[in-house]
């Protein structure tokens, strides 16, 4: 299933959107009331996708991230594989959805794309045992993790780099229908990234030093995780510039497509 959050002219809700996506025309978003985290109560209320616009799919408290969580990525930028995951976080602010424009900042001259699979959290946890890692999980979206990528050099701190008005794209909706299982298993769920349509990344979650699994039980060991709250879980090799004008898209396998376009900061 597929929720996605979407505003008309008049109201702002979440809905489940039906249809090919291979064929957008196809696409119908069906309102809901209240929000998806219980049980679902559709209002009757439909429109078609392209007559709505699309907004971050969940409006975090906070946006748990994961560095150099593959070690390509990590090789790339001069770095060894980590003992522990390296954590931190980026500020419900820099939260937009699909479609947003990611502001270029003046402080910077070399902001990255990072391509992520996100994992969208159902419900409060904390002390998450293993076994247990799939019944907090409400479902997966895509996200950039932009990055000022000189700040992060210069700063050695992580929270101005990443935590930019705009520096987090999620979306275009949250998938409930794929299962930890299928992406902490085997080869996982594909991870890519193309600007102006070329394939900059190109990975998947089999990949992954740490599994989602191991991810929550490692944040939740710290903090309690609330509904709506989301997960990054690390980008694959290829990061690299973005220049104003540029159209970033986010893909994740059995997800979707996380398209933004980079603009100026006014």
């Amino acid at each position: 299933m597929r929720i996605a959050r979407f505003s008309t002219d008049d109201s702002v809700s979440f809905g489940v959107v039906t249809g090919d996506t291979d064929r957008p025309e196809s696409l119908v978003v069906h309102a809901l009331a209240g929000h998806p985290f219980g049980e679902l109560q559709p209002t009757g209320a439909q429109y078609p996708l392209s007559s709505v616009r699309l907004l971050a799919p969940v409006l975090p408290s906070k946006v748990v991230a994961i560095g150099r969580n593959y070690a390509a990525h990590a090789a790339e930028m001069g770095s060894a594989v980590p003992d522990v995951p390296i954590t931190f976080l980026k500020p419900s602010t820099s939260v937009i959805g699909h479609g947003d424009g990611i502001a270029y900042p003046q402080i910077s001259d070399d902001v990255h794309h990072e391509a992520e699979l996100a994992v969208v959290i159902g419900r409060m946890c904390r002390d998450v045992p293993a076994e247990r890692a799939a019944e907090v999980i409400f479902g997966f979206t895509c996200a950039n993790d932009v990055t000022a990528r000189d700040l992060q050099r210069t700063e050695g701190q992580w929270g101005r780099a990443k935590g930019m008005d705009t520096f987090c794209p999620l979306g275009p909706w949250v998938e409930t229908d794929i299962t930890l299982a299928q992406v902490d298993e085997g080869e996982g769920l594909t991870v890519a990234c193309t600007v102006n349509g070329e394939v900059r990344q190109a990975g998947g979650t089999g990949q992954m030093i740490r599994t989602v699994t191991e991810l929550i039980v490692h944040v939740t060991q710290a903090m309690t995780l609330l509904p709506g709250d989301v997960l990054l879980t690390g980008t694959p090799a290829g990061v690299g510039p973005l220049h104003v004008g540029d159209r970033v898209s986010v893909t994740v396998g059995g997800v979707g497509t996380l398209t933004n376009t980079v603009i100026k900061r006014g």
